[in-house]
């Protein structure tokens, strides 16, 4: 089986590269997604089974002023990759909802973005459903790893430099390591068939707000920084989140045997332990 994963060099792709040696790794300098015939190309000329995509335009601030650079990444891209007629692993986000849930979203609520991020995320999910017969559209939620820019290497920073800081605690979702999601992803992939086609959710177990979610990180650290809570008036972004966005896993865990997450708690330790053992 020859798997293909897009995005390879992010937090999820360079997790799944350690668990599948032999996959196929791309990022856009070696392969753009929103070049249709590229993918066509590449796709037939490395008899690719299986694609697992990671890539996408994850600035969700700037998205609102890049609207067309998210819409090609975010859906066209998609849409070229579901057109080969592989089997598709599709990475999408709970930006797909707006938050006003009060229990976790399950896969069967109605989408309804608030941001041009999670609007494009959402016409990725489209496409995927419909071009691509065999296929497992997975979203997820506040992603980080020992690798690349995300929430917890930015709080160690700051954490580092600064006596306190703020941080919102009006926002709440389910921080996921992103370990567990590529171990998740690879029991999935020789399960792929036409009958489990369709949109699921993964994320660590639990919920938190940032707020809290930063005050474990420095916690577990041994950082002295002290986190002060704020609302979401007070921290202004140029898009729109969601203040309530935790997933309800259940279809995955049932569909595909996928063992019960760790809490994001034991997630977070692990990762900060590789953290510590030099990971970048």
């Amino acid at each position: 089986m020859n798997i293909l994963i897009t995005g390879a060099n992010g937090q999820l792709g360079t997790e799944l590269s350690g668990l599948l040696p032999n996959a196929i790794l791309t990022d856009a300098k070696e392969l753009d997604i929103t070049n249709k015939n590229a993918v066509s190309r590449f796709v037939k000329r490395h008899n690719i089974n299986t694609i697992i995509n990671c890539a996408a335009y994850t600035a969700v601030d700037a998205a609102e002023d890049n609207i067309i650079d998210a819409v090609k990444i975010n859906a066209i891209g998609p849409e070229n990759l579901a057109k080969t007629g592989r089997k598709m692993i599709q990475i999408s986000t709970d930006y797909v909802f707006d938050g006003s849930a009060k229990r976790p979203y399950k896969t069967t609520d109605k989408p309804f973005p608030l941001s041009i991020y999670g609007y494009t995320k959402l016409l990725g999910e489209r496409a995927v459903s419909r071009f691509a017969h065999e296929h497992v559209i997975i979203r997820t939620a506040w992603l980080y790893s020992p690798y690349g820019k995300n929430f917890v290497k930015t709080m160690q920073k700051l954490g580092a430099e600064k006596s306190e800081i703020n941080v919102v605690n009006d926002q709440f979702g389910t921080p996921t390591y992103a370990a567990d999601l590529a171990q998740a992803i690879v029991e999935i992939i020789p399960q792929i068939d036409e009958k489990k086609s369709g949109v699921y959710h993964f994320t660590n177990m639990g919920q938190c707000s940032w707020y809290d979610f930063a005050c474990e990180i420095m916690k577990k650290s041994g950082l002295q920084c002290k986190v002060n809570p704020i609302p979401s008036s007070q921290y202004k972004t140029a898009a729109p989140r969601p203040l309530y966005s935790v997933l309800d896993k259940t279809k995955i865990i049932d569909t595909f045997g996928i063992t019960t997450p760790d809490d994001w708690k034991d997630g977070l330790a692990r990762c900060i332990r590789e953290i510590n053992r030099g990971c970048k």
